[in-house]
């Protein structure tokens, strides 16, 4: 096959099959690179493309507010203010539940809804089961996550403690909620649907249980296009401030939507800094590699140049090594990326309650990621390509004449007697080749970098658990009442079997 190429390119192949142990360890440093980079946008894609599509369709609120209590005469003031195209309110109340399989009681949040289905903000998506029925006082909808957790399935029943009493619910479907994505109760440091769960209740039903009817205390509002948001929320706020308002707050305050949030920023961090650092050491490799070819080469380059081998082919030649290698190295990456981002997108779909979450590699990426390293390989080589494609032919068959060394500037400033002689030595060759001696020291450098960010998740959390719970928070367990209690109830506590002590406080939700 080698005689239908050109005596060039017999030579190209020749060379990359020689050096094939370090093409392959610069292939698979580029690999890392792509890899890291697909992975990233393909994930951050899957993200962003499901996030919009589900809240477009479900009309995730804009706006949120919680208060004390709010008769439903305040509605319509509400929906006079500039800007609000949709009021949704409800009643939202955290109560316990008795669950079998857990030896502590679990918190379920119960959230009124129309008793008859209808498109509203922050829509429900039924995954099994169907919607609650009117006049059924006892019927809740369960998110999907927490039934899975307990293996409850439509039909069973959960024991709630509702407003002092004991009440069994009945779950006829679960459903995902674009309110709920990341259920994460408030105070917690990651999603638990053990002891965590979700419950919507027909409106009438948790009104009664609570004495809310004809009230409300959590409001939900959808903007029209273009509107002040900041203004909506000054001017609710207002409105609610004799209720007991606890504070409205944007979307991008919204718990579930903030962690999303967080995650896609975190994705297109990672998708710029991690990759960079593994190409910014492949442009080192291959900045070093093709140096020494090259210098290897001299009378090679000669001969080619007398055969009648132009500068631009010369120049090419060399170019192709590179192209190669960066093309293996893409392939590669984007193979390796595209596994990694799939796994990455099942693990997103186990963590963020999604109706689908579908991974896909888009011909961009691809693109972009060939691209990005092709960069990174012409910043590391086409300095190297040039000092090539320049030398006389004359000047290429003579070998390479030994380096002029002279005393650095240190030396001339005095300071020689300070340095041992190796150390003299040193300081003169970095002087005298400094673009080398730059990306040197700036490999190394990326390649420490590579190994601090592989190990600094594991650091950062341990440091931060260690922090959190044997420093701040020492307690071996924590009671929180929904109304406050008298001293009492710190006197019965302390006289339980096993306590040692009990240091009661008391929280206010300010803003």
């Amino acid at each position: 096959m080698l005689r239908f190429l050109r005596a060039i390119d017999r030579k190209l192949v020749r060379d990359i099959w020689h050096m094939k142990g370090q093409m392959t360890a610069i292939i698979s440093v580029i690999a890392c690179g792509v890899g890291t980079f697909v992975m990233s946008l393909t994930a951050l894609e899957a993200l962003r493309t499901t996030q919009s599509a589900y809240y477009d369709r479900y009309r995730f609120a804009d706006v949120f507010a919680n208060l004390k209590r709010a008769p439903n005469t305040l509605i319509p003031r509400i929906a006079e203010i500039p800007g609000v195209a949709h009021v949704q309110t409800r009643v939202v109340r955290d109560v316990i539940l008795d669950v079998p399989d857990l030896p502590e009681p679990a918190v379920g949040r119960l959230i009124s809804i129309p008793e008859i289905e209808r498109v509203d903000l922050n829509s429900l998506h039924l995954c099994s089961g169907r919607y609650i029925e009117p006049g059924r006082d006892d019927e809740v909808l369960v998110t999907d996550g927490f039934a899975e957790a307990h293996g409850y399935y439509p039909g069973d029943r959960v024991t709630a403690i509702i407003n002092g009493r004991r009440k069994q619910l009945r779950i006829v479907g679960t459903v995902l909620s674009p309110e709920y994505i990341y259920t994460i109760r408030l105070g917690s440091l990651v999603p638990d649907d053990k002891r965590f769960g979700i419950m919507w209740m027909g409106q009438r039903a948790l009104a009664a249980a609570f004495d809310m009817e004809g009230a409300f205390n959590d409001i939900a509002i959808g903007l029209m296009h273009g509107a002040d948001e900041q203004d909506v929320i000054d001017r609710l706020d207002k409105l609610i401030e004799p209720y007991g308002g606890l504070g409205s707050h944007g979307r991008k305050d919204q718990i579930s939507h903030r962690f999303l949030s967080d995650e896609i920023k975190q994705l297109e961090r990672m998708g710029s800094i991690v990759p960079s650092l593994f190409l910014s050491v492949a442009a080192f490799l291959l900045n070093v590699v093709l140096s020494r070819i090259i210098a290897l080469q001299r009378d090679q380059i000669a001969a080619l140049k007398a055969f009648g081998y132009s500068n631009l082919e010369v120049g090419a030649h060399y170019l192709k090594l590179v192209m190669v290698v960066v093309v293996l190295g893409v392939a590669a990456g984007c193979v390796v990326g595209s596994l990694l981002g799939r796994h990455m997108t099942g693990m997103y779909a186990k963590f963020y309650k999604f109706p689908i979450l579908l991974f896909a590699l888009p011909a961009k990426v691809i693109v972009m990621s060939f691209l990005v390293s092709l960069v990174a390989a012409a910043v590391g080589t086409l300095g190297v390509i040039r000092k090539a494609v320049r030398l006389p032919p004359a000047e290429a068959m003579r070998p390479e004449p030994p380096t002029s060394y002279r005393p650095t500037i240190l030396e001339r400033l005095g300071f020689a007697s300070w340095f041992s002689q190796p150390a003299r030595m040193i300081l003169r060759h970095i002087e005298r080749r400094p673009v080398k001696s730059f990306f040197s020291m700036f490999g190394i450098a990326m390649a420490i970098a590579i190994q601090l960010l592989g190990r600094f998740p594991a650091d950062s959390l341990g440091h931060l658990l260690d922090v959190q719970f044997h420093v701040s928070e020492r307690q071996d367990l924590r009671i929180s009442l929904y109304e406050s209690a008298s001293w009492q109830g710190v006197h019965e506590l302390q006289h339980l079997p096993g306590v040692l002590h009990v240091e009661p406080r008391k929280m206010v939700l300010v803003r």
